[in-house]
């Protein structure tokens, strides 16, 4: 796990991703096909008592699909996020760029035993260490690579040439040897396969692996130098996550085709890497992150694998059930979003079909169908409102660097406009119910540069909270998180305090601003 600097903490990397054999391979269309849980052996009521507890836990889900043999059995979205929306996959992202390392070496550009020096002979620092001579493409696929501390945070802050300055940063241990969790590690697996290939991932992947899936849409950030992220910055969609499980449960064959190499599929979800190999026994019986690190995937308990992204992006694969789970989230605690699957579905999956259950099956459609994170509660307008509608408010020097705001309402949606630098943002905030819009405005992320990502589909909400204080809700939507923002307003003055949801949440310093007259 790791840290991140923005601010606070990342934690990142759980789950899963299960390799095996699978009793009906995905149908012969772009899209997933459909089934009922009992005919799959799964019962519909422990898919909703999974439900319940995902609703009173600490975590937000906002997505959620389940396959066996192939076929989606439960799906659902907690509105306002939808299932033709992307959603940013943090580090999940890596056991893509892991696929096209994979597919780079069937078509003998590289093999995992090449040194990572030997792609980059121009961006050497002066002085080669023996550590750093010896450290190979598969050292960066098991995060092995015997850097000390993790060089992400640095690296990205420190200039727009990142090869050049992760070839520059001290290997401390023998590679190999020693499991760190590198997300630079990974960018330099997606600079290696731009450098063979001559095209970056994205677009390598697309006729080997997306366009075969059906994926369509998807987005990947780009580093100052013209390199996708590798560990971080993919969006797909629920669907998308789904189908990359299947496939890789398939033994990398799609409508009949192999599309991955089954023997790239077996090297890249096998033990590799043990993360924690002093921990007591009793500790690793209970954590998913202490079964095996492997290709850019994890080992799970329950003879799973994973691929995993911060606060809960996950895509579970059990070959020894035949299934796969697709989930997106803002998790504060990832063990714990695990341990529902573990607990609840896990069990619940049969070898044969169970008895039809009309009553429970219905029960489920409902439930997935009324998934909703609620808006403000809708509550009478302030007497301000009038009063406020365009006016605008000069703001102190603040960090966020926003110099005004206004605000406007109409019927009953609330426009707020920010400036900045002479660039004026605008958002709106609907009562009681979410205004789906877009913005130029950036949205929180902890490894993503502002603007890097067009994740800027936006639902918000309002609230009087009081008659002097206004509430608004501004999800990003493409992205696991979410902004509070509360404006207390005191005769001709108004104070902005903001809360980022990013787990454990952070308050912002206030802002205070005055009504230009």
């Amino acid at each position: 796990m790791k840290t991140s600097r923005f601010f606070l903490i990342l934690v990142s990397t759980l789950l899963f991703i299960g390799l095996g054999s699978c009793k009906n391979e995905t149908p012969l269309t772009a899209s997933l096909s459909r089934s009922t849980p009992e005919a799959e052996g799964v019962s519909s009521e422990a898919i909703i008592t999974f439900l319940d507890s995902a609703a009173t836990s600490m975590q937000e889900f906002h997505s959620f699909m389940f396959l066996r043999h192939g076929k989606v059995i439960a799906e659902g979205w907690w509105d306002p996020y939808k299932p033709d929306l992307r959603h940013t996959l943090y580090s999940t992202s890596k056991s893509f760029t892991s696929t096209a390392v994979g597919f780079a070496v069937n078509e003998k550009l590289l093999t995992v035993n090449d040194k990572v020096i030997s792609f980059f002979p121009d961006q050497l620092p002066d002085s080669v260490s023996p550590f750093l001579a010896d450290m190979t493409v598969k050292d960066l696929l098991t995060m092995s690579t015997g850097q000390s501390p993790e060089p992400t945070d640095v690296i990205r802050s420190s200039g727009p040439d990142w090869v050049k300055s992760f070839l520059a940063f001290p290997v401390a241990n023998d590679p190999g040897s020693t499991f760190l969790y590198n997300s630079m590690a990974t960018y330099m697996l997606s600079a290696i396969v731009q450098k063979v290939t001559g095209e970056m991932v994205i677009d390598y992947l697309r006729p080997r692996l997306f366009e075969p899936l059906g994926i369509k849409g998807m987005d990947w950030e780009i580093s100052p130098e013209g390199i996708n992220t590798g560990g971080w910055g993919l969006l797909v969609k629920t669907e998308d996550m789904a189908k990359f499980g299947q496939l890789y449960l398939q033994k990398g064959v799609w409508k009949n085709k192999q599309v991955i190499p089954a023997n790239w599929v077996e090297e890249a979800t096998t033990f590799k890497i043990d993360q924690a190999p002093d921990a007591l026994q009793s500790k690793k019986d209970s954590s998913d992150w202490m079964q095996g690190y492997c290709y850019q995937f994890w080992r799970c308990r329950n003879n799973a694998f994973r691929a995993d992204g911060a606060f809960g992006q996950f895509i579970i694969i059990m070959p020894d059930k035949d299934a796969v789970i697709a989930i997106t989230s803002e998790s504060p605690n990832m063990q714990d979003e695990i341990n529902m699957v573990w607990k609840y579905l896990l069990p619940a999956m049969k070898a044969e079909p169970l008895a039809e259950n009309k009553e429970a099956a219905e029960t489920l459609k409902q439930r997935l169908s009324s998934l909703a994170l609620p808006p403000a509660a809708r509550k009478p307008e302030s007497p301000l409102a009038s009063k406020l509608s365009s006016k605008t408010f000069a703001l102190e020097k603040n960090d966020l660097k926003f110099e005004s705001f206004s605000i406007r309402f109409s019927g009953d949606t609330c426009y707020l406009s920010m400036n900045s630098d002479n660039t004026d943002y605008s958002i709106q905030f609907g009562a009681g119910k979410w205004a789906l819009a877009e913005t130029v405005l950036a949205g929180p992320n902890i490894l993503s540069r502002p603007g890097a990502l067009s994740m800027n589909k936006t639902a918000g909400s309002y609230s009087w909270k009081d008659e002097n204080t206004l509430e608004l809700v501004l999800r990003y939507i493409e992205s696991p998180h979410s902004y509070k923002i509360t404006c207390i307003f005191d005769a001709e003055n108004v104070e902005v305090n903001l809360h980022l949801s990013i787990p454990p949440g952070t308050d912002l310093p206030p802002i205070k601003g005055k009504l230009v007259k």
